[in-house]
């Protein structure tokens, strides 16, 4: 069988670099693929997958413009080939309550975060049902589940994903492609440290394990669900939140 091909939205940042490495671990080849334009964080996610040599590569693309994820897809296929894992794990946040958003906070999270999920998978979805093999993870958010204060947007755009995973999971259940999300707690990731310290400690008091998760432990999540044989698990949404929220 021919190493398997994956690609990973989000890839460069702080959940996304830690997924590209755990595929990578797990024998895959990656195509990292986030925005072009910030050259420094580039250089930094070049520099940290830097042990895994080719085996890991950086593709630019804007994923709230499908025109420039067809243009993105077409350059994948034709350099490496099939894919046959995606993840979409690009999101962002604009954080205010409802009362204060002014409409281009709402489009810009539902463009990047929901929108992005639409126009990524639609690149690859039937070559993945024609070939007979596919795994798609969507990364999600506890706060899909909860809600989140000063979050309509952005709890909107997860919890659609949840939606959007169990009816494309229905769809293609019988091409042998495998479609689940993964909804991601409180976890050691940029975003998360820039949030005050004093409101930092009141969320990780509220987590019963007693700390933040790290970056690490959803990769491995992710990779479980994209195995050989993970055939069997379709439409579900795994969470990894310390116990933050349980359904």
């Amino acid at each position: 069988m021919s190493q398997r091909l994956a690609v990973v939205t989000g890839g460069i940042g702080g959940l996304g670099t830690a997924i590209c490495m755990q595929l990578a671990a797990s024998g895959r080849r990656v195509i990292a693929a986030d925005l072009g334009a910030r050259a420094e964080r580039i250089a930094a996610f070049q520099h940290e997958v830097g042990a895994y040599g080719t085996q890991i590569e950086f593709r630019p693309i804007d994923v709230s413009s499908f025109d420039a994820c067809k243009a993105f897809a077409d350059d994948v296929v034709a350099t490496f080939g099939a894919v046959d894992i995606l993840v979409n794990a690009a999101g962002i946040t604009r954080d205010t309550t409802l009362r204060k958003m002014d409409l281009s906070f709402w489009q810009d999270v539902m463009r990047v975060n929901l929108d992005s999920a639409f126009n990524v998978t639609r690149q690859f979805i039937d070559s993945m049902c024609d070939r007979g093999f596919g795994r798609i993870v969507n990364i999600s958010s506890v706060n899909g589940q909860t809600g989140q204060f000063g979050q309509t947007n952005y709890s909107a755009a997860k919890a659609g994903l949840h939606g959007f995973t169990m009816a494309l999971a229905r769809e293609v259940a019988r091409k042998g492609v495998t479609v689940n999300s993964v909804s991601p707690g409180y976890c050691r990731t940029q975003l998360v440290m820039n949030i005050a310290e004093n409101i930092r400690n009141d969320i990780i008091a509220k987590i019963p394990v007693g700390r933040l998760g790290e970056p690490s432990e959803i990769a491995r999540a992710v990779d479980f669900l994209t195995a050989e044989d993970a055939g069997f698990i379709t439409g579900a949404n795994l969470p990894v939140n310390g116990g933050y929220f349980m359904d």
